[in-house]
């Protein structure tokens, strides 16, 4: 089985920071892209950031230049540090990963995290 676990959330001031991180753990042969998701009340979920293997980063128009992503491929973990944080990115955001599992002979299957809430408020 995999699983993505993330963790990092929680209540911020507007400006403020936080780090939020995701492990992908289990039968795992190879990944791909892992990437951020939020989704904010009544809203859909939306694309944050995302790090391909190979280094092509793409961020959201919204978070460029607060928003960094980064991975550690050895540890199979993506993180997203998030500064200058405003009330409009609060949301639940879910990790999300593009994984082969061992002894599948399927292609890469997307996985996600079960959601990390973020909330920006004074």
């Amino acid at each position: 089985q995999v699983q993505l676990v993330e963790s990092g959330g929680g209540l911020v001031q507007p400006g403020g920071s936080l780090r939020l991180s995701c492990a992908a753990s289990g039968s795992i042969f190879s990944i791909n892209a892992m990437g951020w998701f939020r989704q904010a009340p009544g809203k859909q979920r939306e694309l944050v950031a995302v790090s391909t293997r190979g280094g092509t980063i793409t961020y959201a128009d919204p978070v460029k230049g607060r928003f960094t992503i980064s991975r550690d491929n050895a540890k199979n973990t993506v993180y997203l540090q998030m500064n200058s944080l405003k009330p409009e990115d609060t949301a639940v955001y879910y990790c999300n990963a593009d994984i082969i599992p061992l002894y599948s002979s399927s292609g890469f299957i997307g996985y996600w995290g079960q959601g990390t809430r973020v909330t920006v408020s004074s």
